[in-house]
């Protein structure tokens, strides 16, 4: 697209690119938008030095004026999205590219990789987060996915309410705060489960998380009290009837007076198993599998469509697709979430951009959700992680209770078109 666009002049015409969902993702209630901050970092380094250009001069994949098109690149328009944390719904403009023909289109696969799956991820930990309540969650699902991915599902998860991640790359790359236990290999590889766990606790401290299902549940309690005290810190159950265990745990511990050592529990949770966890004596989980793999929602769907270009006049003229079940709305568009008088949100109002180019504003009983990222090129919508942690909270706690439904159901609120 990008050579023949150059070919016949049109590549230089000014776009619009929206990236958007058609849909959510089947009987979710809500979407959770991450991987803005990841998105924000890949384009300040999209280039194409000499050795990508080799690959793509030896391949014959394009000609010679596109490769020298594409050795001076950098993106010099702007942008504008959703900020990270916010929920999202059907049609939601979560980003919009704007700039020539050229420079938008080769962000396509940048934007919608980062964005299909860190969102993927952080709609489903939003969801695993909802159902522990006031109970952390770990991620812990690196073993699981991608060694790239499982950076990303640390940072995405953290967004959407986890506590730590088992991930000491996330920890360094984006600060997310880190925590773990052992594995039954470190119990295996000592001669006796009392050697382990002296071994551990030299080591480590009192604090530390005894695994305690390698051999048999009620004889490793019994020793982990007995080598630490009643200072030990946790003990973690990993298979199981996990409910009926932690509850027969709670007493054997309380009754060997280590009241305040805490029951950590694993084994492929996901939302609906750490709900129905809710009434057992648990006090955090961790979760892998599931997590990384967004819970049975890999990918949320979203397109990257141009939604406007320059016409003969020199104006922007709205474009769409109108093939059979995959349309889209033509030209830049606004987005606000309207709220009622008691704070809650009602609906996702999207519409096209006004002519004289006003931008809806802030009331109390409406939010604008699209927010400068780049502009002339350089970005200015960078921020620390902790902030899309507070603004997921926030976001998540307006939506109507119908969101805190683990059920399969239909979004929370309607997206009106304006």
């Amino acid at each position: 697209m990008l050579q023949a666009a150059l070919a016949s002049g049109a590549a230089h015409r000014r776009s619009v690119f929206e990236l958007f969902p058609r849909r959510l993702p089947e009987g979710r209630r809500y979407g959770v938008v991450a991987g803005v901050g990841r998105a924000l970092d890949a384009l300040e380094d999209f280039r194409f030095d000499d050795e990508v250009l080799a690959v793509l001069r030896e391949g014959e994949v394009v000609d010679e004026p596109t490769l020298d098109w594409l050795s001076t690149y950098r993106f010099s328009g702007d942008i504008w999205g959703y900020a990270e944390g916010e929920a999202y719904f059907p049609h939601s403009p979560l980003v919009v590219v704007e700039g020539t023909f050229a420079e938008a289109v080769v962000l396509e696969t940048l934007l919608l990789s980062v964005y299909n799956h860190d969102s993927a991820i952080a709609s489903a930990a939003s969801r695993m987060t909802m159902a522990a309540g006031d109970r952390p969650c770990i991620e812990m699902g690196s073993r699981r996915t991608h060694e790239e991915a499982a950076v990303a599902c640390a940072r995405a998860a953290y967004i959407s309410g986890f506590a730590s991640s088992s991930n000491l790359a996330a920890r360094h790359r984006y600060g997310v705060p880190t925590a773990g236990t052992s594995a039954h290999s470190f119990t295996l590889l000592h001669d006796t489960e009392a050697d382990a766990f002296r071994a551990q606790l030299a080591s480590l401290g009192t604090s530390t998380t005894l695994l305690v299902d390698t051999y048999d549940e009620t004889e490793a309690v019994r020793l982990g009290v007995e080598l630490a005290g009643p200072e030990l810190g946790a003990v973690r159950l990993d298979s199981g009837d996990l409910g009926e265990i932690a509850t027969e745990v709670r007493a054997q511990l309380d009754a060997l007076g280590a009241t305040d050592t805490r029951i950590v529990v694993t084994s492929d949770l996901d939302e609906h198993a750490i709900a129905s966890l809710a009434a057992a004596p648990v006090d955090g989980y961790g979760v892998g599998t599931e997590l990384v793999t967004g819970a049975g929602h890999p990918t949320c769907g979203f397109v990257y469509k141009l939604v406007a270009r320059e016409g003969a006049s020199g104006e922007l003229e709205p474009v769409a697709k109108k093939s059979k079940d995959k349309t889209s709305a033509g030209g830049r568009k606004h987005a606000s979430r309207r709220f009622s008088a008691d704070g809650m949100a009602e609906a996702e109002v999207v519409g096209v951009e006004p002519r004289d180019g006003s931008e809806p504003r802030s009331s109390s009983l409406s939010r604008p959700l699209l927010v400068p990222l780049v502009r002339d090129g350089e970005v200015v919508g960078r921020e620390p992680l902790e902030a899309a942690r507070e603004r997921h909270a926030r976001s998540r706690a307006e939506l109507p209770v119908e969101a805190h439904k683990l059920s399969r159901g239909e979004p929370v609120i309607p997206t009106l078109l304006d």
